[in-house]
């Protein structure tokens, strides 16, 4: 018998209280002496107040052992054995009078070992089965057990083991001591390395900046765990489903912190600002104090500095840790895939690094398998799946949805113990469009609540003139200090700041050594006026700024890389290096600062940069081209509609591909993208298209634009509304888009419990999808009419078992069951007005022939039998027929002529030839008049074409999965009334309509391209 089933029969509770009736009541007498009180006394069936003697013991015994075989399932021993099983039980538990210990000894030997020295105490049981015998073991170790639970409980027990701990424990400290010293455990020293380095990665990363809230009389940093907010990470997967059955692109969300825990190695990309290197912090806290993993912090910007990127025996003095490490402690980690490393800051790397830095990395992997790797990076600094073929997942983090900056602007508030301004902005998000697009990741969001505290409620509008105001903000903080002997105005600072943050643009960096800061500076100090010398001044703007830090010691860097971009797009300008800037718009880490050069020129300057831009003829420098127009409130009236002309091959998009790269440009884009009425259907899909794309980027903004499409009439744009739900809110889209859609000719699709409450919420819908594991009463509850459902789809889906509880569903006339491998009980649906059944990869096809209501089928797993009409209804007026894959290994189309009102045939990619005896069940079909062949009949089983015959009657002909160069000609006399031919291409291939209309002169050939 299973142990789990066995354990199941020796209930602790029954056990407990049978157990506890072989014990006296406590009472005096037993507490702390010189000798306590040894087992035999305890006992209610020795001494001299017993209240059980061996008969009473018996009948405890028989009391488990009948509760055992009694309970229902298998019996744990045969029946003929019982009375046996019942002495030996009853002699082991009579041994505990005579065991020469006491109860506290009896607990520190263990319940096993309690109940190894009954077995040995008591005669030995002879004659008993296997089960018996191990029935028996397990019946004295529970009994065992529950012993000492009993004991523990007996009010002298703890007294009398604290009495004899407090006389023992100095002998066994200096004992445990005295073996340590002559024989060190291995890894001692490790072990005790890391209890001194995980609290010192907890205590170091543990505190961020909440910008602006370090103003005057406020700490400048603040708890991680106070001001951490978990954004989402997401990531877009293709899943391969059947050309016949609906399917497509689906988003994967996960908070942004379980990253790691989906994939081992995983490319996780961000916006700046977005909270990539928080999330690293907040990673590193979190292992270290769970133990989950030992982790590395390994900023790229301060490894590159020291030439070559350090081996794991170098990682803690790369990042100047104070500890030392025993010899070849981190490889010890990595080795036993111990390590968490985590690798921040691609793109504040220059360019020429980042091949470099990734065959370091990948050497890492491959000497060290098994630990967990994250790498940051700005979403363009290197191409979509970098590091993919090396095993790495790929995530972005998205910036903050609405209910984030809620949590954020609460949060910073409560932390700046400034409550009265949290509603005013909180109001001002809300209603103001322009300010909410600038609230799209934490640094802007910490930005705008310091703002409108030290405002007093007053904001600027615009990307340019929130970067004014917060410069002012914190270039003004004048916290005098004692012994300071420069006091350095705004302007000064900008024009150090500046200065250096164009040297770091240039080099294409974000931290530069000491000296070299020291030396720009001291350069500028006659320009400036200033006689000081450049170490001090530097020392000055270091404490003061707020914009300048030095993160390690002999480096300088900005707080964050927007305002890196942002002075050194204002330096470039003042000294006229538009050119420059020019020049190095096609790398990527360029593209903020041209936007910001554009915002602070002048319009002449302004005009001049963009037609250079306009010059390379590169669709993306026209987006951002187009992107720039944002901070050009003067411009020449000739350049601006020059872009926007050329933006005009863009916006509308032309295409799905023209869609997914305007989407690039930015949330920008949205304000740009037309409504539906000017557009062709085709357009107006394409339009919600680049919406739905940049959700995640401005999903307020995103949502506007889709908000105008809602009740479109053409079914393709309404398709594309319903299959973006996963990238909004569920509640907020569900109600703004979904519950407007007009219904005909549409389902929605249900992959969530969040989606499935705001299913239940919305009006009905006739037509629905339910993908993923979704209970059936889960479905039920998410449908409170189901009576009105006439079309469900049920996809990959292990709990849908039995078809009987789609029966609810009264109204259903079309019903899709693909991937559900428990779904049985087909012959429970013909209960339902089913028209039309989709049926692929369930558990059983038995009672198929019992759907006598069908009118279209669709099958794709094999059929049993040797006949069509042993499977399918044979009562049913079947008009379309699809066999897909595998349906015809056994039947061929053997009985097929039965369905003599079939007028149109699908054959999928059938895995079997077809044979002559099968196309004459297809040429007895009188009403037959359209034919589908999957191309795959063509290239793979020519013996098919060759033995099929003349069909007159075909009007129509498709041929879908078409690589393009198929030999059609065998088709040709065999198709005399052949009137359309429909194409459709694999997706990925070509397929050239001028070839095929060649073999098929007088016929109407068109293509579906995929």
């Amino acid at each position: 018998m299973e142990p789990a089933v066995l354990g199941s029969k020796l209930a602790s509770a029954l056990v407990g209280q049978l157990v506890r009736r072989l014990f006296r009541p406590d009472g005096p007498g037993a507490g702390l002496v010189d000798k306590p009180v040894r087992l035999a006394a305890l006992v209610s069936f020795r001494g001299e107040q017993r209240t059980l003697g061996e008969k009473e013991v018996r009948a405890l015994a028989d009391g488990m052992v009948r509760a055992a075989t009694d309970s229902p399932g298998e019996p744990p021993f045969p029946a003929d054995e019982e009375a046996a099983v019942v002495d030996a039980l009853t002699r082991q538990l009579l041994a505990l009078g005579d065991l020469d210990m006491d109860d506290v000894q009896a607990v520190r030997l263990g319940y096993r070992e309690l109940a190894r020295k009954l077995r040995q105490q008591a005669p030995p049981p002879s004659g008993l089965s296997a089960d018996a015998c191990y029935f028996l073991d397990n019946a004295i170790e529970w009994s065992c057990l529950q012993i000492l639970e009993f004991f523990t409980r007996r009010s002298t027990f703890v007294a009398r083991t604290l009495v004899e701990q407090t006389r023992t424990q100095a002998e066994l400290i200096a004992k445990i001591d005295e073996l340590i010293a002559r024989s060190p455990r291995p890894g001692a020293a490790d072990r005790n390395f890391e209890r001194r380095y995980l609290p010192y990665v907890a205590d170091r990363h543990n505190h961020i900046t909440i910008y602006g809230i370090d103003l005057r009389d406020s700490p400048d940093r603040w708890p991680l765990e106070v001001a951490y907010l978990s954004l989402e990470a997401t990531t877009a997967e293709e899943g391969p489903l059947a050309q016949e059955l609906p399917g497509g692109a689906l988003t994967v969300q996960l908070p942004a912190e379980e990253a790691l825990l989906a994939h081992d190695q995983v490319l996780l990309r961000g916006d700046a600002g977005s909270g990539k290197t928080t999330l690293v912090q907040w990673l590193a806290v979190t292992a270290a104090r769970d133990g989950s993993g030992v982790p590395y912090v390994l900023p790229l910007r301060t490894l590159i500095r020291a030439g070559a990127l350090p081996a794991p025996a170098d990682f803690l003095t790369a990042v100047s840790c104070p500890l030392t490490p025993p010899e070849g402690w981190t490889e010890r980690v990595l080795t036993a895939g111990r390590g968490l490393i985590l690798v921040d800051g691609l793109d504040e790397i220059p360019a020429a690094d980042r091949h470099r830095t990734r065959d370091w990395l990948l050497s890492l992997i491959r000497a060290f398998p098994g630990n967990r790797w994250l790498l940051t990076s700005r979403p363009t600094a290197v191409r979509p799946d970098w590091l993919a073929a090396e095993g790495f997942g790929e995530l972005t983090l998205a910036p903050m949805r609405r209910p984030d900056v809620a949590t954020f602007v609460h949060r910073w508030h409560t932390a700046a113990e400034a409550p009265e301004y949290e509603a005013p902005l909180l109001d001002s998000l809300r209603t103001k469009r322009d300010l909410a697009r600038l609230a799209t990741n934490p640094l802007m969001c910490g930005l705008i609540c310091a703002l409108h505290r030290e405002r007093r409620g007053y904001l600027p509008t615009g990307r340019k003139e929130l970067y004014d105001a917060a410069l002012t903000m914190l270039l003004a903080r004048r916290d005098r200090e004692r012994g300071l002997e420069l006091d350095l105005a705004e302007e000064t600072q900008l024009e150090l700041l500046q200065r250096l943050a164009y040297a770091l643009v240039l080099s294409g960096r974000t931290e530069m050594e000491l000296e070299t800061a020291e030396a720009i500076v001291d350069r500028c100090l006659p320009t400036i006026g200033l006689t000081g010398p450049a170490p001090a001044v530097l020392g000055e703007l270091l404490l003061r700024s707020g914009l300048l830090r030095q993160p390690a010691d002999g480096v300088v860097d900005f707080v964050h890389r927007t305002f890196q971009d942002y002075l050194g797009a204002r330096y470039a300008v003042e000294e006229g290096h538009l050119d420059v800037l020019v020049g190095r718009a096609d790398d990527t880490q360029w593209e903020d600062v041209i936007r910001m050069a554009v915002a602070h020129a002048r319009p002449r300057e302004r005009a001049s940069l963009l037609r250079q831009l306009l010059a390379r003829d590169v669709p993306r420098l026209t987006l951002l081209a187009l992107a720039c127009l944002e901070h050009a409130p003067a411009l020449d009236a000739a350049v601006r509609t020059e872009v926007e002309q050329r933006a005009a091959a863009l916006i509308p998009p032309a295409s799905k591909e023209d869609a997914r790269a305007l989407a690039e440009a930015g949330p920008l884009v949205l304000e740009l993208l037309p409504g539906p009425g000017s557009l062709s259907p085709e357009q107006a899909r394409d339009v919600t298209i680049t919406a739905s794309l940049l959700a995640a980027e401005e999903p307020a903004g995103a949502l506007a634009v889709l908000r105008r499409f809602r009740e479109h009439p053409d079914l393709g744009v309404r398709r594309q509304l319903a299959g973006t739900w996963s990238r909004f809110d569920t509640a907020e889209y569900a109600s703004e888009v979904l519950d407007h859609l007009p219904r005909h000719g549409l389902y929605l699709g249900c992959e969530s419990p969040g989606q499935r409450a705001a299913l239940a919420g919305m009006r009905p819908w006739p037509g629905l999808a339910f993908i993923g594991d979704h209970a059936p009463e889960e479905i039920l509850a998410a449908v409170p009419q189901p009576s009105g459902v006439t079309l469900l789809d049920v996809r990959d889906n292990p709990l849908l078992t039995d078809l009987g509880a789609l029966l609810p569903f009264g109204s259903l006339h079309d019903l899709l069951l693909a991937r559900c491998p428990g779904a049985h009980g087909l012959h429970r649906l013909a209960e339902l007005p089913l028209n039309e059944l989709i049926c692929g990869q369930i558990a059983d096809l038995t009672g198929l022939e019992e759907l006598g209501s069908l009118v279209r089928l669709t099958v794709e797993q094999e059929l049993p039998g040797r006949s069509l009409t042993e499977t399918l209804p044979v009562d049913a007026d079947l008009r379309f027929l699809f066999l897909g894959r595998h349906t015809t290994n056994r039947t061929g189309l053997r009985g097929l002529d039965h369905w003599s009102g079939l007028t149109d045939l699908s054959l999928g990619p059938l895995t079997t030839e077809l044979t002559g005896e099968d196309w004459r069940a297809v040429a007895a079909l009188p009403a037959l008049r359209q034919l589908h062949l999957n191309a795959r009949i063509l290239r793979d089983q020519p013996g098919s074409l060759a033995c099929m015959p003349e069909l007159p009657n075909v009007r129509g002909l498709r041929l879908p999965g078409l690589l393009g160069t198929e030999d059609v000609s065998a088709l040709v006399d065999r198709l005399p009334g052949l009137r359309s031919l429909v194409l459709q291409n694999m997706p990925g291939h070509t397929t050239p309509v001028d070839r095929f209309a060649a073999y098929f002169q007088g016929v109407h050939v068109t293509l579906h391209q995929r």
